[in-house]
C-alpha cells in the first residue's frame, strides 16, 4: 500500500494559494506520482463589526470588518523525490501550507 500525503493550504488572498496549486501540480506532473487536487474547501469568513463613534455618542452607525479565509486540500502519493521537491516550494507569505503523511 502506497503511503499519501495530504497537503493543506490556506490564506487570505485566493490567487496566491492557486499559484501554489500550480507549483505542487507541476511536481506531481514531473515525478509521475498519482494526485487529487486541488480540492477547494468553504471559504470561511470571519466578520467583526464595531462602532464608528468612539464615546458612544450620535448614531449608531457600525463598520463590519471582514477576513476570508480560502483553503484547497491536495492528495498526492508520498514518493520520496516528490516530497523533497515540495519540501523547496517558495510559499508566499500569508499562505500557511500543512502536510500530513497518511498510511
Amino acid at each position: 500500500m502506497v503511503a499519501k500525503a495530504r497537503i493543506a493550504l490556506s490564506g487570505t488572498d485566493p490567487m496566491r494559494i492557486e499559484r501554489v496549486c500550480v507549483q505542487i501540480k507541476t511536481i506531481g506532473e514531473r515525478t509521475g506520482v498519482a494526485m487529487r487536487g486541488p480540492i477547494p474547501l468553504p471559504t470561511r469568513h470571519l466578520k467583526v463589526p464595531c462602532r464608528k463613534s468612539p464615546d458612544g455618542e450620535g448614531s449608531e452607525t457600525w463598520d463590519r470588518w471582514e477576513m476570508r479565509v480560502h483553503k484547497r486540500i491536495i492528495d498526492i502519493d508520498a514518493d520520496e523525490r516528490a516530497l523533497r521537491q515540495l519540501m523547496r516550494i517558495d510559499v508566499p507569505d500569508g499562505v500557511n501550507i500543512e502536510i500530513v503523511l497518511r498510511s
